[in-house]
């Protein structure tokens, strides 16, 4: 076994490179992308179009900006707090470098974009969690602009839709991204308080502190096909139990068998459906 640069440290993607493209690719050569589930190149456009569900049904990962332009009515989402960004507020090392790249890769400023859309004619308030800024981890400036998300829905009466992807607190904060899950939950509970309907879409991964609190808190948990969703890691639990989980553990099948989850919805149906059970909450209101 070869034993050069055995002790390098493995890239991070997603701090390095890997975005899902947001537009269509104009290139004489064609690009492709494995699929992790059947091995199949598949063409980038073809990706595109299909809005990134291989032919196997896989799911790959999207951007926030390309869910939101996927899931929302056309020119219809107005962004909300953009200006709000992570800082390195305990002086974590290395913390302050590692922002500014990953909002070079991300293009985004923060692990969450918010805002106000239609979805089928019906307003809404709206947070999609972006997978290329730290996996969507949740910090001070990701709890207080989803907080702000759910306060102005109270105060306008607007349902919450909410996108998860995310792999839980970011311990680059330490106890202050931790006092988001309570943060977040008040949040939600106000909202709920006020006659609002929240509904909420799991993707992958949502994991860790962002499970523990508003990823689990909607009226209506729905799915994508394969997501996994749980607290601790597999390899976490299996070394604190000792025990091999089950096939399929924390994978959204097993969830929505054992009541955890609501529906598991494919990605080609997600606008239809949610669109649907927000016209039905606006029917009960009324």
């Amino acid at each position: 076994m070869p034993l050069n640069n055995i002790f390098r440290k493995p890239k991070n993607e997603l701090e390095t490179g890997g975005r899902a493209p947001e537009k269509r690719v104009e290139s004489d050569v064609e690009m492709t992308e494995c699929c992790p589930s059947c091995g199949y190149n598949i063409p980038v456009q073809m990706l595109f179009d299909n809005h990134r569900v291989c032919k196997c049904g896989y799911h790959f990962r999207m951007s926030a900006r390309q869910r939101i332009d996927f899931l929302t009515d056309t020119d219809s989402f107005a962004e909300t707090d953009a200006d709000i960004t992570s800082t390195d507020i305990i002086g974590f090392p290395g913390y302050t470098d590692k922002l500014e790249k990953i909002k070079k890769v991300s293009q985004e400023n923060e692990s969450v974009v918010c805002g106000t859309a239609e979805i089928g004619g019906v307003p809404a308030a709206v947070f999609v969690m972006e997978p290329y800024f730290m996996m969507g981890s949740m910090g001070t400036a990701t709890g207080e602009k989803i907080t702000r998300v759910f306060e102005r829905a109270a105060n306008d009466k607007l349902p919450v839709v909410g996108v998860t992807v995310s792999g839980g607190a970011r311990m680059q904060e330490g106890i202050l991204s931790l006092m988001q899950m309570a943060r977040t939950n008040g949040a939600v509970r106000r909202h709920s308080d006020a006659g609002g309907f929240y509904l909420t879409l799991l993707t992958d991964p949502t994991i860790g502190g962002v499970t523990a609190s508003f990823a689990m808190q909607g009226d209506i948990i729905i799915a994508e096909p394969g997501a996994t969703v749980g607290f601790a890691g597999a390899r976490v639990v299996e070394q604190t139990v000792r025990k091999k989980p089950p096939a399929g553990f924390q994978k959204a099948e097993l969830l929505l068998e054992h009541g955890f989850v609501d529906m598991i919805v494919h990605r080609s149906k997600q606008k239809e459906t949610i669109s649907r059970l927000l016209k039905m909450h606006r029917e009960v209101r009324i």
